[in-house]
Protein backbone atom coordinates (compact mmCIF):
# COMPACT_ATOMS: atom_id res chain seq x y z
CA UNK A 1 0.00 0.00 0.00
CA UNK A 2 2.74 2.78 0.82
CA UNK A 3 4.65 1.66 -2.50
CA UNK A 4 1.28 2.81 -4.21
CA UNK A 5 0.81 6.49 -2.37
CA UNK A 6 4.04 7.14 -2.81
CA UNK A 7 6.09 7.24 -6.40
CA UNK A 8 9.59 7.82 -6.72
CA UNK A 9 11.60 9.40 -10.31
CA UNK A 10 12.98 6.42 -12.02
CA UNK A 11 16.04 8.36 -12.67
CA UNK A 12 17.96 10.90 -10.84
CA UNK A 13 17.85 14.55 -12.73
CA UNK A 14 21.62 14.46 -11.98
CA UNK A 15 21.82 11.79 -13.90
CA UNK A 16 20.59 13.43 -16.68
CA UNK A 17 22.81 16.37 -15.90
CA UNK A 18 26.41 14.20 -16.43
CA UNK A 19 25.07 13.06 -19.70
CA UNK A 20 24.88 16.05 -21.14
CA UNK A 21 27.74 17.73 -19.91
CA UNK A 22 29.84 14.23 -21.00
CA UNK A 23 29.15 15.35 -24.39
CA UNK A 24 31.57 18.51 -24.63
CA UNK A 25 34.02 16.68 -22.75
CA UNK A 26 37.08 16.03 -24.87
CA UNK A 27 37.68 12.21 -25.86
CA UNK A 28 40.41 10.80 -24.28
CA UNK A 29 42.70 7.30 -24.32
CA UNK A 30 44.11 5.72 -21.08
CA UNK A 31 47.36 3.88 -21.93
CA UNK A 32 48.44 1.38 -19.46
CA UNK A 33 52.71 1.92 -19.13
CA UNK A 34 54.73 -1.55 -17.71
CA UNK A 35 57.82 -2.58 -16.63
CA UNK A 36 58.54 1.22 -15.06
CA UNK A 37 61.77 0.93 -12.56
CA UNK A 38 60.72 1.13 -9.19
CA UNK A 39 62.54 4.42 -8.92
CA UNK A 40 60.12 5.79 -11.62
CA UNK A 41 57.95 8.89 -10.37
CA UNK A 42 54.90 10.56 -11.58
CA UNK A 43 56.86 13.24 -12.56
CA UNK A 44 59.34 11.35 -14.72
CA UNK A 45 56.32 9.87 -16.56
CA UNK A 46 54.64 13.09 -17.26
CA UNK A 47 58.19 14.42 -18.17
CA UNK A 48 58.25 11.90 -21.13
CA UNK A 49 54.64 11.66 -22.14
CA UNK A 50 54.27 15.22 -23.09
CA UNK A 51 56.83 14.94 -25.84
CA UNK A 52 53.85 14.06 -27.66
CA UNK A 53 50.86 16.34 -26.59
CA UNK A 54 49.62 17.15 -23.38
CA UNK A 55 49.25 14.96 -20.64
CA UNK A 56 45.74 15.00 -18.68
CA UNK A 57 46.78 12.44 -16.05
CA UNK A 58 49.64 10.30 -14.86
CA UNK A 59 49.01 7.61 -12.15
CA UNK A 60 52.27 4.85 -11.06
CA UNK A 61 50.62 1.80 -9.06
CA UNK A 62 51.53 1.29 -5.70
CA UNK A 63 51.52 -1.51 -3.43
CA UNK A 64 49.21 -0.58 -0.97
CA UNK A 65 51.05 -2.87 2.34
CA UNK A 66 54.62 -1.27 1.48
CA UNK A 67 53.44 1.78 -0.55
CA UNK A 68 56.45 0.45 -3.04
CA UNK A 69 55.64 1.01 -6.73
CA UNK A 70 54.00 -2.05 -8.15
CA UNK A 71 56.14 -1.52 -11.44
CA UNK A 72 53.54 -0.15 -13.96
CA UNK A 73 50.81 2.92 -14.44
CA UNK A 74 48.79 4.56 -16.56
CA UNK A 75 49.00 8.05 -18.90
CA UNK A 76 45.75 9.72 -19.58
CA UNK A 77 46.19 11.83 -23.01
CA UNK A 78 43.59 12.91 -26.00
CA UNK A 79 43.04 9.85 -28.39
CA UNK A 80 45.11 11.39 -31.44
CA UNK A 81 48.44 11.70 -29.06
CA UNK A 82 48.07 8.87 -27.44
CA UNK A 83 48.14 6.73 -30.49
CA UNK A 84 51.07 9.01 -31.48
CA UNK A 85 52.46 8.06 -27.84
CA UNK A 86 52.36 4.06 -28.34
CA UNK A 87 53.98 4.16 -31.26
CA UNK A 88 56.73 6.22 -30.45
CA UNK A 89 57.08 4.91 -26.47
CA UNK A 90 56.16 1.50 -26.82
CA UNK A 91 60.08 -0.35 -26.38
CA UNK A 92 61.67 2.91 -25.22
CA UNK A 93 63.79 2.96 -22.69
CA UNK A 94 63.46 4.52 -19.63
CA UNK A 95 65.31 4.24 -16.09
CA UNK A 96 67.38 1.10 -17.83
CA UNK A 97 64.00 -0.55 -18.66
CA UNK A 98 61.83 -1.35 -21.61
CA UNK A 99 58.64 0.37 -21.53
CA UNK A 100 55.50 -1.17 -23.01
CA UNK A 101 53.17 0.71 -23.95
CA UNK A 102 49.62 0.38 -24.95
CA UNK A 103 45.86 1.27 -24.63
CA UNK A 104 44.47 0.21 -21.42
CA UNK A 105 42.19 -2.57 -20.88
CA UNK A 106 39.08 -1.76 -19.01
CA UNK A 107 38.99 -2.75 -15.19
CA UNK A 108 37.40 -5.88 -14.53
CA UNK A 109 35.27 -6.35 -11.43
CA UNK A 110 37.51 -8.42 -8.62
CA UNK A 111 34.87 -8.26 -6.18
CA UNK A 112 35.05 -11.87 -4.71
CA UNK A 113 32.24 -14.37 -4.99
CA UNK A 114 32.31 -14.58 -0.96
CA UNK A 115 33.69 -17.27 1.15
CA UNK A 116 37.68 -17.46 1.17
CA UNK A 117 37.34 -19.42 4.23
CA UNK A 118 39.67 -22.49 5.42
CA UNK A 119 39.11 -24.49 1.96
CA UNK A 120 37.82 -28.25 2.00
CA UNK A 121 34.93 -28.94 3.57
CA UNK A 122 33.25 -27.59 6.79
CA UNK A 123 33.35 -30.81 8.73
CA UNK A 124 32.34 -29.40 12.33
Amino acid sequence: RWLIRHSFPTKPAKSLFRKIEGKNKKMSKKLYVGNLSFDTTENDLSDLFVQVGEVESVRIITDRDTGRSRGFGFVEMSDQNGEKAIAQFNGTELSGRALTVNEARPQTDRRSSGGGGRGGYNRY
